[in-house]
């Protein structure tokens, strides 16, 4: 069969991020499974215009306010497809009213109140109210999501069919949970883009906090377009010795730290899923996440992690405090966390997703004949 995802992003892509990583795993495993696989995406500053990855034949062409007619252009001259995957990143591809065969959407967050995160107002109630419309628009297309708060938001905005496959990752699990003392000086990381939604500065803030009682030290690995600004806020703070900024990593690198850090900390606005989670639980350190959709579905609450009563760096602190009190309750946490860590791994995930996949083209294959 032939599959086509259209996103606004490729995994050869400066910014590609978890979204594309999540993608990559699942096309990948179409390809193994003897599909051919198709990728639309936007052109960006020294991409080619054609590309093959894992056996994915990558298409660039267009950006924003362009991509979608190019799409259209570069479809109708091709073979006929079985499924057209439109995924959705605040804007659709409008994909299921020119495509021509069946459609499902994939969605790995509303991002509601990222919007404004990113826009100035009148912008980001624009964005706000054309996403809860479209989702609407498309409330008769089924739709693919990895958590189940996401779920809830787009059954609140009309979509009728929706099914939920938790992400999985590449992090493999160590093979023994190693012994880990939660004693100063305590480690904390948070491994993001530096993007306003991300909220980096909230780790930042509840690490001064910290600092006040016990010797912590934070690594934030990334790189992104907040970093000037979340330097000068260590610096203000006089927090020099106590973060340092690894900028972008590797994936060994990334390991290695995560597997010596007690706690990873998430503040993000709202997530998809929260990929990194899940990956440093792999290496038996669990997250301190905030309460927001994403986060509470990659965290369980007081089980895999900690999930704090609000979004704030003082909550933040508050519960690392806490636990710090409590050194049993970390083992537990840590042991849980490791435990889950080996459902989620791509091989148990992927299968899923890929049997759903060809499930949703075969239907269509039934209604064409």
């Amino acid at each position: 069969m032939r599959f086509l995802m259209l996103n606004w992003r490729d995994p050869l892509n400066p910014i590609s991020g978890g979204a594309e990583r999540v993608s990559l795993a699942y096309l990948s495993g179409l390809v193994r499974r003897g599909h051919e696989v198709y990728w639309f995406t936007h052109n960006f500053p020294g991409g080619r215009r054609d590309d093959l990855v894992e056996g994915i034949k990558i298409v660039r062409s267009g950006g924003k306010g362009s991509a979608v007619i190019k799409a259209i252009h570069w479809y109708r001259r091709q073979p006929h497809f079985d499924l057209v995957v439109d995924q959705h990143h605040g804007i659709p591809w409008y994909a299921p009213w020119w495509c021509q065969t069946r459609c499902v959407a994939y969605i790995h967050e509303v991002l509601g109140p990222i919007w404004n995160a990113f826009y100035p107002w009148p912008v980001s109630t624009i964005g706000r109210w054309q996403e809860h419309g479209t989702h609407w628009l498309y409330r008769n297309v089924p739709f693919w999501t990895p958590s189940e708060c996401t779920r809830r938001i787009l059954e609140r905005h009309g979509v009728r069919k929706i099914h939920v496959f938790p992400n999985g990752v590449d992090t493999r699990p160590l093979s023994v949970l190693e012994t880990k003392s939660l004693e100063p000086p305590l480690q904390l990381m948070a491994i993001s883009r530096l993007a306003p939604n991300k909220r980096i500065d909230h780790v930042i803030r509840a690490t001064d906090i910290l600092r006040r009682h016990l010797n912590v030290h934070l690594v934030i690995a990334g790189a992104g377009e907040m970093e000037p600004q979340l330097k000068q806020l260590v610096e203000k703070m006089g927090l020099g010795t106590h973060v340092e900024f690894t900028g972008l990593i590797g994936e060994a690198e990334k390991n290695q730290r995560l597997r010596r850090a007690h706690f990873l900390i998430h503040t993000s606005l709202r997530e998809g899923w929260g990929l990194n989670v899940i990956e440093a639980n792999a290496l038996g350190t669990p997250a301190v996440v905030y309460p927001v959709c994403g986060l509470v579905s990659s965290t369980i609450r007081d089980e895999t992690g900690l999930i704090t009563d609000q979004e704030t760096p003082e909550s933040v602190a508050a519960a690392i405090l806490a636990i710090m009190r409590t050194p049993e309750k970390y083992e537990y946490l840590r042991l849980n966390a490791w435990n889950r860590a080996k459902t989620l791994q791509w091989d148990k995930v992927t299968p899923l997703v890929c049997d759903w996949l060809e499930a949703q083209a075969i239907k269509r294959r039934q209604v064409r004949r």
